[in-house]
């Protein structure tokens, strides 16, 4: 059994998140007045229709495009070197260092302490009625999960196929896909917890909600 306790430590020696700004086309770059270890903020607003801080422009036929921060964090690197210059669709232009929110640290544990059981294919995908039927009714952790037991329906391309659950018996932890949402192949689409293990994974949890806001 992996030490939860342990994975949180580290996560808190090093509770960041490096995200690299890169080009998503070819274009003439130039920087925003922006230098390292200046703060900048993601997209905001009630749906995230304001954009992030801006870092760059990138010019092509005339036709420039911003290139904003899309998480809060701290510029770490900018490649001021590229002030100019044409670049190729991909090209970094800087290093975001990133926070880890509480809710992520979370995410962060569960995704490694649980079992994942995750999308073949390109798909969308629900439980099938009875499975759907308890969720509704309970939650998540009311259904007790078996290694071959049927528990999805596959949609795509107008094909239903049954999908049936391959891994260690348990409960279902952590929901990971949503109702008409593709979900890409690869992607979890549940998290599985063994019985004898949840108090161990509750308790974490709430290490979590308790200790990451004295972090600030």
């Amino acid at each position: 059994m992996m030490d939860i306790s342990a994975l949180l430590d580290e996560i808190k020696a090093a509770p960041f998140r490096e995200i690299v700004i890169a080009t998503p086309h070819c274009g003439r770059v130039s920087f925003a007045d922006l230098k390292p270890g200046d703060s900048v903020v993601g997209p905001q607003g009630q749906w995230k229709e304001k954009p992030g801080s801006h870092i760059a422009t990138l010019e092509r036929e005339h036709n420039p495009k911003p290139i904003c921060a899309l998480e809060k964090g701290e510029i770490s690197l900018l490649h001021t070197e590229l002030e100019g210059r044409f670049v190729e669709a991909g090209t970094p232009l800087a290093v975001l260092r990133h926070k880890l929110t509480r809710e992520e640290v979370q995410r962060l544990i569960l995704q490694k302490a649980l079992h994942l059981f995750c999308a073949p294919e390109r798909a969308k995908y629900y439980f099938i009625p009875e499975v759907d039927k308890k969720i509704r009714a309970a939650d998540a952790h009311s259904v007790t999960v078996r290694d071959g037991m049927e528990l999805l329906i596959m949609s795509r391309m107008k094909r239903e196929v049954p999908l049936h659950y391959t891994g260690p018996d348990g409960v279902i932890y952590e929901i990971y896909f949503k109702i008409n949402d593709n979900v890409n192949a690869g992607d979890p689409l549940i998290g599985v917890c063994p019985r004898d293990q949840l108090p161990v994974i509750q308790d974490v949890i709430m290490r979590v909600q308790t200790e990451w806001a004295e972090q600030g």
